[in-house]
């Protein structure tokens, strides 16, 4: 197994934007599809604090699965040949089950972290948060400190083992014919087999994400497919090095 150093997410992240940049309609595509679907969230549950939680923790869980499109590019990049926007939507449109099914699973694990969170904000606030504003000054700004640091913590504890069933889960579905459970397993080889690298690939995730989403979503339209291609380098890279252990399909 060749061991990964703490440069290989800077790598993945410059093969994708290379990516992006050779062919960058389709990630385009995707990336102001993305935006768009994030903006009418916010239009339409602006003042519900729990629904527009809901709404925005699905859609962030589940994007990744919408991304697979931009996979398929990477890879046949790498072959040398180029995917136009109607053979992305046929990645999108193909029913493969195992990608359905990932992303229902994604969807109840974003589910039950807005419902863990509201039972936790419910019974901590010292005042009931129904809107945005009330999240601010009840929880985030509360006088006496604790809630705000317990909830960051318990949705770190939820989104740790979330990030390591997914990492490189979508890229191996898109790659082999391996079943759900199996593709799941070997992401969490990866990430065991390296956790300071992927928790460094975790935080720059995060933080790109955080970037569009504080450019008022317009920032998405070039981090969804960014981070997308750079998925699909991490896959590739993790493979070459013997963590992720499959045949080909």
């Amino acid at each position: 197994m060749r061991p990964l150093d703490g440069r290989a997410p800077l790598r993945w992240l410059a093969s994708g934007w290379r990516d992006l940049w050779a062919n960058p309609l389709p990630g385009l595509m995707h990336g102001v599809a993305l935006a768009a679907f994030g903006a009418l969230l916010l239009w339409l549950a602006h003042d519900q604090f729990w629904w527009l939680a809901g709404a925005f923790s699905g859609f962030l869980i589940v994007a990744p699965v919408l991304a697979c499109g931009l996979y398929a590019v990477s890879r046949q990049a790498q072959q040398g040949r180029r995917m136009g926007c109607r053979e992305v939507m046929g990645v999108w449109l193909s029913g493969d089950r195992r990608l359905i099914a990932f992303g229902l699973l994604l969807a109840l694990a974003g589910t039950g972290w807005v419902l863990t969170s509201a039972g936790l904000i419910t019974l901590w606030a010292s005042a009931p948060v129904e809107k945005p504003a009330d999240f601010l000054r009840h929880v985030v700004l509360a006088p006496a400190p604790g809630l705000f640091e317990v909830w960051l913590l318990l949705g770190a504890l939820l989104a740790a083992p979330m990030f390591a069933s997914s990492v490189v889960t979508l890229p191996l579905l898109m790659d082999t014919r391996l079943p759900l459970w199996m593709a799941i397993g070997e992401s969490w080889r990866a990430v065991g087999s390296h956790p300071v690298v992927m928790a460094w690939w975790a935080a720059l995730i995060a933080a790109l994400v955080i970037l569009g989403l504080a450019t008022g979503l317009i920032g998405l339209v070039v981090v969804v497919p960014l981070l997308g291609h750079a998925s699909w380098h991490a896959y590739v890279d993790l493979r070459r090095s013997g963590v992720i252990r499959v045949s080909q399909p």
